[in-house]
């Protein structure tokens, strides 16, 4: 009897350079029509360019500081109650927050425009490690928003 392929039987591999699943599963997110080298290589000059910019701290370390200031610890999701539809605040799960912080650092860095994206993911990065820019701004927008709706809370499922 074969075994048949299923996703949940592959196991994420860690990226050659740094060896590590964290920068392995955002570089597939990076990937644009299949490109795993050219998205490897957006990454990896990204993370050249955040050592030449911050000194002080390993590039890794201003990645993964990056994603963690990023993640929301709370958001909205839509409630029908009755006839009416209620914004209700719910905590996200630890695969969520890092799905959400992955697309925000991203669609953050692709609507800049006029540079490499290298270059812009590097900023996006860095200015998500200072607790500043486009995916941090997303974030306080949601927290924001599920803080505003903390009445209905009660109506979480």
């Amino acid at each position: 009897m074969s075994k048949k392929f299923t996703a949940s039987n592959q196991q994420l591999k860690p990226d050659p350079k740094f060896n590590n699943k964290l920068v392995s599963k955002f570089i597939n997110c990076l990937m644009l029509d299949g490109k795993k080298s050219r998205a490897q290589a957006v990454f990896y000059n990204a993370m050249n360019i955040i050592n030449n910019k911050i000194k002080d701290a390993d590039a890794l370390e201003v990645f993964e500081k990056a994603i963690n200031n990023v993640k929301p610890m709370i958001e909205v999701r839509s409630k029908r109650v009755g006839g009416a539809s209620y914004q209700v605040p719910m905590q996200v799960n630890s695969k969520r927050q890092q799905s959400l912080a992955f697309r925000w650092i991203l669609l953050s860095a692709r609507s800049k425009k006029g540079k490499p994206m290298s270059e812009r993911l590097a900023s996006e990065l860095i200015d998500a490690y200072n607790e500043t820019g486009g995916a941090m701004t997303t974030r306080e927008n949601i927290h924001r928003m599920a803080e505003a709706n903390k009445a209905f809370a009660h109506f979480a499922w």
